[in-house]
């Protein structure tokens, strides 16, 4: 059984995604697809998960979180290197609590042990993307004093751009 990791919520805990978890997983990518209006676009597959979160080269890593023994959230997320600190960072590429469980603290809970994380690894910071039309995503993470790097713009080559970038 994974190491619970324990929250100032009563019956929240959160642990580290096994492999066993991954159809779980692909669930709450599904629920933040249809929540952000993106659902078309979801690609993963049970084995795409199994082969690079769990495989030989783990590309990215998942907390989960539990309430009263049911998951009800999820934060994946990675490592990033950022050269001017001359260290490594953790990326948040998601995190998600179903709705009848927000408010109560959990999305709070994730990012306090990715903050923690954060330090434990001695990373220089932690970082994450938000959409613009996602108010209450903008105004949890204004809360948290969370600050938007509003200087920058974030760029993206897929599908056929990339392959025509690629053989160039």
């Amino acid at each position: 059984m994974p190491q619970q990791i324990s929250t100032d919520i009563p019956n929240c805990h959160l642990q580290f995604a096994q492999e066993e978890d991954i159809p779980l997983i692909l669930g709450f990518i599904r629920s933040l697809a249809e929540y952000e209006k993106m659902a078309d676009e979801v690609v993963a597959t049970e084995k795409l998960l199994k082969e690079k979160l769990f495989g030989e080269q783990q590309y990215a890593e998942v907390l989960l979180a539990f309430y009263d023994e049911e998951a009800v959230g999820f934060a994946l997320f990675f490592h990033s290197f950022s050269t001017f600190e001359g260290r490594p960072g953790i990326y948040l590429e998601d995190l998600f609590v179903k709705p009848e469980f927000r408010g109560k603290g959990i999305g709070t809970a994730l990012l306090k042990s990715l903050a923690q994380l954060t330090i434990e690894r001695d990373c220089a910071r932690l970082e994450w993307s938000v959409l613009n039309w996602n108010t209450p995503a903008i105004d949890f993470y204004d809360s948290l004093d969370a600050k938007p790097l509003d200087e920058w713009t974030t760029y993206r080559l897929t599908g056929e751009a990339l392959q025509k970038l690629a053989s160039f």
